[in-house]
């Protein structure tokens, strides 16, 4: 049994599944991916995220403001109210992104700082996306206490450093289909260093499709793919990288 920690059903261009959510999720199922947490990038998408998955009970939710999306600042009440939802499991996808908007800087700073309160306020684990912003991302994480609730670097393409110093804080490191590209070899080195009972797998659907099925529109049911690579890079059966990944997003997430 696959858990995909990390998607955006909302976000899947359902044509390719004739119109129908319930293609993907069976498609999974069939794939024997069993979980899929649906990942949260705006507030204001968030009521129809959760009406869209509703049907699926195996579909968790996180509630959150990417930090790509900074039309606004974040209102820390509306966030509080759409992430008591007994659904959602996490708080996010929040952090920093100074690669692709290093000029909103200041607001995704504050926006991660209220991600963080919001999560320490629920008890519920950070989804945490981080690009080009290591030192802010760890200054950020030790000056709010988020080791209090914990949570995911999502898919992980930064350095062993920070991977170790996040590990060391009580992070997880979620691997995603990156992990099976051509150039990611810095990755894999990573990717064989990580604690048996600190990684997750991920496809961030519909981006970052995993060989063999890059150039198309990932899906859930393509984690088993990251599995397989994890397997090989670790020296462990897909099994095992199964069994390992499955407990730790349970632990984490207490259930």
């Amino acid at each position: 049994m696959f858990i995909d920690s990390h998607c955006h059903l909302d976000r899947l261009n359902l044509s390719l599944h004739h119109n129908n959510l319930a293609n993907v999720v069976k498609a999974a199922s069939d794939a024997q991916v069993n979980t899929l947490l649906c990942v949260s990038v705006t507030l204001k998408d968030f009521p129809a995220m959760a009406e869209q998955t509703k049907a699926f009970n195996n579909v968790l939710l996180t509630c959150g403001m990417h930090p790509l999306n900074q039309d606004d600042a974040v209102d820390v009440e509306q966030l509080l109210q759409l992430a008591d939802n007994p659904r959602v499991i996490a708080v996010g996808e929040t952090g920093l992104d100074y690669h692709y908007a290093p000029e909103t800087k200041a607001l995704q700073l504050d926006s991660f700082k209220k991600h963080i309160k919001v999560a320490k306020a629920l008890d519920k684990p950070l989804i945490i996306h981080t690009r080009d912003a290591k030192q802010d991302t760890l200054d950020m994480l030790r000056a709010e206490n988020a080791a209090s609730v914990g949570g995911i670097l999502h898919c992980f393409t930064e350095s062993w450093d920070m991977a170790e110093q996040a590990l060391a804080l009580g992070f997880y490191i979620s691997f995603s289909g990156i992990v099976t590209f051509k150039n990611a070899a810095a990755l894999r080195e990573v990717a064989k260093l990580v604690p048996d009972d600190k990684f997750l797998i991920e496809t961030d659907a519909p981006y970052l499709a995993p060989v063999p099925h890059r150039g198309k529109e990932n899906q859930p049911a393509y984690v088993v793919e990251v599995a397989k690579h994890l397997a090989s890079i670790r020296g462990q059966s897909v099994e095992t990288i199964a069994k390992l990944s499955t407990d730790n997003f349970n632990r984490l997430f207490k259930r």
